[in-house]
């Protein structure tokens, strides 16, 4: 915690190395839905974080070379970065894509479907996309909301957050919460003859990151004395790219969740009918 270089050099370094694993989930996923250009599939998973991310920086490190403060990286180090993502990074991507197409499975559907989709029945207001994706966000937001202050106050503040320990059974908390939220809504979605649940389970794991960006705009406006221009690009501007990370994150875990949800249910739904028959 007194080193908050080697931590973000550390965060750089895990990123670059765990590349090939990104890489090969990519593939071997889009392989077993038919996908026929894995390419730009690859392409897509290494751009999707690191193309906001990219663009983000370079626009905020402008900002701290125009007013010559000290938080803008030199240029060496920019092209130290540059480096680790063209001979570590993509390298690991290509390599994890390739053993992902070439190991790809057939993809174990969770019910057999018809060729034809089925009609989804007029549902009211508050089973759209964006009232689950409110519900969905709400409940792993109140469970990381004590948290975020000290993390917060860590990062944009004068405190040295310590407590690592209570930061992971936060996070093991996150994620176990939005897993269950996600299925939970995902039940509610099929119970109402609604099939479309792949990306609304994405998008509804996804919304903690907007509580998070909403509690940003809480937090300057409310909690911190940060003023100027250079101070808010710089707090808007990485805390969206934190928050699109998040975003992603959870998003994969609601659809990963439900997914598996989904294939168990219908699978005892088979075994109840086998029986009765």
């Amino acid at each position: 915690p007194y080193n908050r270089g080697a931590l973000f050099t550390a965060l750089v370094v895990i990123y670059a190395l765990t590349s090939g694993i990104a890489g090969y989930t990519a593939a071997s996923f889009y392989g077993q839905l038919e996908g026929k250009n894995w390419v730009r599939n690859l392409l897509l998973t290494g751009c999707l974080f690191c193309g906001p991310l990219f663009l983000t920086f370079c626009f905020l490190n402008t900002v701290a070379i125009a007013y010559n403060a000290t938080a803008a990286l030199p240029f060496g180090t920019i092209m130290v970065i540059v480096l680790i993502w063209t001979l570590v990074t993509s390298p690991l991507l290509v390599l994890g894509g390739i053993a992902g197409k070439n190991s790809k499975a057939e993809f174990q559907a969770p019910c057999r479907t018809t060729k034809y989709p089925r009609e989804i029945p007029p549902l009211p207001w508050y089973r759209s996309a964006i009232p689950q994706m409110a519900m969905a966000g709400f409940l792993p937001f109140s469970a990381i909301y004590i948290e975020l202050y000290y993390i917060f106050a860590s990062v944009w503040g004068h405190r040295i957050y310590t407590i690592y320990s209570i930061l992971f059974i936060v996070f093991i908390i996150l994620l176990i919460v939005t897993a269950f939220i996600t299925v939970a809504l995902t039940y509610f979605q099929l119970a109402a003859e609604d099939h479309e649940w792949w990306w609304r389970s994405f998008l509804c794991g996804g919304s903690t990151g907007m509580f998070i960006y909403g509690y940003c705009v809480y937090y300057y406006y409310g909690r911190s004395d940060m003023t100027g221009f250079m101070q808010t690009s710089f707090f808007f501007g990485y805390m969206a790219c934190i928050c699109y990370g998040f975003f992603l994150m959870l998003g994969s875990i609601g659809f990963r969740s439900s997914l598996l949800f989904v294939r168990i249910f219908f699978s005892i739904k088979q075994i109840r009918k086998s029986l009765k028959g």
